[in-house]
């Protein structure tokens, strides 16, 4: 399996080529060459399997020779067994046709686990295989942060720089990073907002200066790695309620566009997926791009939905290089007037493309809020905002009834204590794996957000 640059000029590289990498050389993010393709008997013979063993089958043509069958599946293996729930992604039903696939049963309690847990095993893998060093610097609107954190805490030979921005992500999500006293860990609150910070980080990653003495590597959605593994859920969700022979839609709360994306990958790889509905909040530049083909920025509104106040979807790009016909060139001139403009329309081939399998619906704060308030009350199940939103879409996407609809629980609503009690008087108490965390001391430098603060920070502390 090789993969290219969605911008086209950067070289192909392989699975253990792509995951060290991260972003491209070009700026592009890497996509397979091709998408692997299985068969409905293929996709019937996965039912039944324990999660690392599906996990193992489904990404193995991804993985190609970067990794033999048996050392994936002792990878995958050891990823999610320290996960709290057997399942891993277990589901739970709210009415006759509405689901929720809980994907917070790992260690810091958000479906950034699923992937991060694995990552950081391959993170390890490859490096050992080289003797080299990785600096990880990433970006994180709340859950990436702490999810790469606990996986790569105390690695050998890998080292991780995360920014997030100052006061935007809840108390929770902040003590699950800074509260990390392994030493390679350095967490920087910048002055900013989330798009700030990612804007930084893909700076870092075409910058010479830094570049020349440090192998740069990225833990956000733009690492294929990450993305591929949250592929799988798709695929275990599908077995469970009659797939492959019986179609469902997802709705998925989004902010970065790689969770949904995966969907777009699984569908691409054979699975039957009726729809795919992508959520958004008052940060609606996806809503609006998947509607009318408007992808322009706006200002960030901050929201009780942090993970999801994002201007700039830095996956996006995947999805419009694969409907778009793939053509790196042209794909490049567009991102490139973006980045000028902050604002672009995308071609007839971009929309007509997505509209096949994609919608959108966007929540404001009450709808938020009564999409809490609806699953406490009629359903018994706390949600936290960005689960909510995700519901909201779900319930009022034009959907056949005979289809289910499944909707992406991305966080455990313990994350967000304060906006869950608000709308339903309910404060949500942290599990018992969680521990002590608000006794802990917390570490982490306050930087202004200049690129120039965050870069020269880095050159000093990195090894």
């Amino acid at each position: 399996m090789k993969y290219v640059s969605t911008r086209g000029s950067a070289p192909a590289l392989d699975f253990a080529g792509v995951t060290l990498a991260g972003l491209a050389s070009d700026g592009g993010l890497y996509v397979p060459e091709a998408w692997p393709q299985f068969t409905i008997d293929e996709i019937v013979a996965m039912r039944g399997l324990p999660y690392a063993e599906l996990a193992a089958r489904v990404m193995q043509p991804f993985v190609g020779e970067s990794l033999a069958p048996k050392r994936l599946r002792e990878l995958t293996e050891q990823a999610y067994g320290r996960f709290a729930h057997t399942a891993v992604t277990p589901l739970v039903q709210l009415d006759e046709q509405h689901w929720l696939l809980e994907l917070f049963h790992g260690p810091t309690l958000a479906f950034k686990d699923v992937a991060l847990q694995l990552l950081g095993l391959l993170f390890e893998e490859f490096l050992a295989r080289e003797d080299s060093r990785l600096t990880i610097v990433g970006a994180t609107s709340g859950d990436t942060g702490s999810a790469a954190i606990d996986a790569v805490a105390g690695r050998d030979n890998v080292e991780i720089f995360m920014l997030h921005p100052k006061g935007r992500v809840s108390d929770v999500q902040r003590r699950q990073m800074t509260t990390v006293r392994a030493p390679n860990v350095h967490n920087i609150a910048i002055e900013g907002s989330f798009d700030d910070a990612q804007a930084m980080v893909k700076r870092i990653f075409a910058d010479e200066g830094v570049t020349a003495s440090h192998r740069i590597g990225a833990v956000n959605s733009i690492n294929w790695a990450r993305l591929m593994a949250q592929v799988v859920y798709y695929f275990a969700a599908a077995l469970q309620l009659g797939g492959p022979e019986r179609k469902l839609a997802f709705s998925v709360p989004t902010g970065n566009f790689g969770d949904v994306f995966a969907g777009h990958v699984a569908a691409r790889m054979g699975l039957p997926i009726e729809r795919l509905i992508v959520a958004t909040n008052v940060n609606d530049i996806l809503h609006r791009a998947l509607s009318n083909g408007d992808y322009s920025t706006g200002t960030v509104t901050p929201t009780a939905a942090p993970s999801m106040d994002i201007q700039v979807s830095s996956n996006f790009e995947r999805l419009l290089f694969d409907v778009g016909g793939r053509d790196g060139v042209a794909l490049a001139e567009q991102m490139r007037g973006f980045e000028a403009a902050k604002a672009m329309q995308l071609t007839n081939a971009q929309r007509e493309g997505a509209a096949a399998l994609f919608t959108s619906a966007r929540a404001d704060e009450e709808e938020t809020s009564r999409s809490m308030r609806w699953a406490y009350e009629n359903c018994g199940e706390i949600i936290d905002p960005h689960t909510a939103i995700g519901l909201h879409a779900a319930r009022a996407a034009d959907v056949s009834a005979d289809t289910p609809v499944v909707t992406l629980a991305t966080a455990h609503p313990a994350k967000f204590r304060d906006s869950v009690e608000r709308a339903t008087g309910i404060r949500p108490p942290l599990p018992n794996r969680v521990g002590d965390l608000f006794a802990r001391e917390e570490a982490f430098v306050e930087l202004p957000g200049t690129y120039e603060a965050v870069r020269d920070h880095i050159l000093a502390n990195a090894s």
